[in-house]
């Protein structure tokens, strides 16, 4: 499984950018897939998720301001952050779970205040 990122940029407090993920390869394996993000100095963390049954999962930080939906037919997986603050300035990674854990290059995403 291959996953390409894109979408990061920077962005002013308040607001928004779409990150896109698309995967190819042995797509058919993959049971979730989902955003994490590294702060510098920070571990990497789950910002959202999504399973092959439509389930979502979210981070407390990001309820109700980001969201993660996917589009089935082009294997790719979106994440949209609206009201972005500060503390979103992360790398961005995107994931997917399936016999492996497979990761994408990172997206920068930088919120100035």
């Amino acid at each position: 499984v291959q996953l390409q990122a894109s979408g990061g940029g920077l962005v002013q407090a308040g607001g928004s950018l779409r990150l896109s993920c698309a995967a190819s390869g042995s797509i058919f394996s993959i049971n979730a897939m989902g955003w994490y993000r590294q702060a510098p100095g920070k571990q990497r963390e789950l910002v959202a998720a999504i399973t092959s049954g439509g389930s979502t999962n979210y981070a407390d930080s990001v309820k109700g301001r980001f969201t993660i939906s996917r589009d089935n037919a082009k294997n790719t997986v979106y994440l949209q952050m609206n009201s972005l603050k500060p503390e979103d300035t992360a790398v961005y990674y995107c994931n997917a779970e399936g016999q492996h854990g497979y990761w994408g290059q990172g997206t920068l995403v930088t919120v100035s205040s």
